[in-house]
């Protein structure tokens, strides 16, 4: 059973401790009166790490913050490139980085994140002793896509957005910016190598094809169809190069027939094989928005939940909490941490023909059309 880890932060004097990690306009290696002791500058710490640590790799004394410059000093440039993620993007939906610490004993050097009691999207799923009805879980989607959003407009892209990389304290965070770069970045060779989560990846990213804006709203589709549903994505299947040839030939995670029409039509949208098909996240956040405060009982979207509320209410019920772990059953091949993978050849990525590749409710009601997006883009944020 999942036990929920303890809060170990205390409060503390914010005038004496570091505040954060900064990038300076000037040499910080100049003393200076106005220099803030509480302040570690980014340049500074590439200086410090010189003179502490043992590789991890080929374990020499003094070459570097765990890892020497021949086995893999990347990592070090990661972790900088995180911090000036989270000091580019320091907005309410990103979980909030209030500065670094230093191991006294390895020397490494860690973020101070914001503490998540409700650990990630599944976990937060798994906690829940209270059924979550759709109202609730549009106002977490739209959350989370104004989180995007946030991204976004600082002309970045997340590149490993996942379920795993969503916290709940008292609302939804996007975390994990470690892959988080502009977007204006540009591979002049395809890359036979990638960084993700299988099932959240798009099928032009498994090709190895430039990373953008449209890669992450793929992985939105994914993560908003797997809170909807409470299925995790391809969860009884190895996450082999099986499933990326699956995956290019358009094969997606099932949609359970319970979600209401309007919400399984975006997050087609949203898993279009063509990238240029799914929708930007300004659009998704104004339509998530609008359907959230949207109170006309005689709208369609506000119909179809309270249909199927009360048909998911219901098996809530009636499931007790070990039916609900019991009922999760992962393959041993089906890997959920972000991880390096490597495919060839695989194929052109198309939508399925084949409608069984995922299951959609049938009802006879309207879908997202065009006319519902052009009214939702008159949303101002």
């Amino acid at each position: 059973m999942y036990e929920k880890p303890k809060d170990l932060w205390k409060v503390t004097d914010v005038n004496k401790y570091q505040l954060h990690v900064t990038i300076s306009s000037i040499d910080s290696t100049i003393k200076s009166e106005n220099v803030d002791e509480r302040v570690v500058y980014k340049e500074d710490l590439e200086k410090r790490r010189q003179a502490y640590g043992i590789c991890g790799e080929c374990k020499e004394p003094g070459t570097g913050y765990r890892w020497c410059q021949p086995c893999n000093s990347k990592r070090f440039k990661d972790f900088l490139n995180e911090i000036k993620s989270h000091l580019q993007i320091y907005l309410d939906d990103i979980v909030r980085c209030y500065g670094i610490t230093q191991d006294p004993n390895n020397k490494e050097y860690m973020m101070v994140l914001l503490y998540c009691e409700d650990g990630n999207l599944r976990n937060y799923l798994n906690e829940s002793n209270d059924y979550i009805n759709y109202k609730s879980k549009i106002d977490k989607l739209q959350q989370i896509a104004r989180g995007l959003l946030d991204i976004h407009n600082a002309e970045k892209v997340h590149k490993d957005f996942h379920s795993g990389n969503i916290l709940f304290s008292y609302h939804p965070f996007i975390s994990d910016l470690g892959m988080c770069q502009p977007v204006n970045i540009k591979q002049t060779v395809k890359e036979e190598r990638i960084y993700g989560v299988l099932p959240y990846m798009s099928p032009e990213v498994l090709r190895g094809y430039q990373y953008t804006k449209a890669a992450d709203i793929y992985s939105f589709g994914i993560i908003m169809n797997e809170f909807l549903s409470e299925e995790i994505p391809f969860n009884d299947i190895p996450h082999d190069e099986f499933l990326a040839i699956k995956i290019c030939k358009g094969l997606r995670p099932t949609i359970s027939n319970d979600i209401p029409k309007l919400l399984a039509d975006l997050i087609i949208k949203c898993w279009d094989a063509e990238i240029e098909n799914r929708p930007t996240i300004k659009e998704l956040y104004q339509i998530l928005k609008e359907w959230y405060y949207n109170n006309n009982q005689n709208s369609e979207i506000y119909s179809q939940i309270k249909k199927y509320d009360k048909t998911r209410e219901e098996k809530f019920k009636t499931r007790s909490n070990e039916d609900k772990f019991e009922s999760i059953k992962i393959h041993p091949q089906a890997i959920y941490t972000s991880r390096l993978l490597s495919f060839k050849n695989l194929p052109e990525p198309v939508n399925s023909s084949d409608l069984s590749s995922f299951q959609v409710n049938s009802d006879d009601v309207p879908s997202v059309s065009e006319t519902l997006i052009s009214e939702c883009f008159d949303c101002k944020i």
